[in-house]
């Protein structure tokens, strides 16, 4: 399902997608477009795209391509989905030590939905940081790789 979404291929690509989207969450999912987990997430998400169009606007991010975006949020596992909004980065508090990207796969289209309607909300509340509405089991858990140093 990667086909059906557009993609961004470089740092200015980025960049300007960031800049440019306003008054709308721009969901970022860094990943490879050949991985199985990758490409489970790029179907709930263009499933939903057009359903979300008037509060997202979704992209996809080959970690290859972007290293700098890579390593400026860290991204060590993918897919990794990050979200804006106006230009700020959005923070959820998914009940893990990382509030600044959800890695893995949504379990339903149903959480994806409700996670961007929750920060759609608090964005337009001025909101930077909100409570994730994902039941917690359905919630990937990861190691961190900087734990413990």
């Amino acid at each position: 399902m990667s086909f059906l979404l557009p993609k961004l291929t470089c740092k200015r690509e980025v960049d300007q997608a960031i800049k440019s989207v306003a008054e709308k969450v721009l969901v970022l999912r860094f990943g490879r477009d050949n991985d199985a987990v990758c490409l489970q997430l790029d179907d709930i998400l263009a499933k939903t795209a057009h359903d979300l169009s008037k509060m997202a606007v979704i992209y996809l991010v080959d970690v290859d391509k972007v290293p700098v975006y890579t390593q400026y949020f860290d991204i060590s596992y993918i897919p990794s989905t990050i979200f804006f909004f106006n230009g700020q980065h959005m923070k959820v508090d998914y009940g893990s030590p990382d509030h600044t990207k959800f890695v893995g796969s949504f379990k339903t289209k149903q959480d994806f939905i409700d996670l961007i309607e929750v920060i759609y909300r608090g964005a337009m509340h001025g909101k930077l940081i909100v409570r994730s509405p994902i039941d917690p089991n359905n919630i990937p858990k990861y190691d961190l790789l900087y734990q413990g140093i």
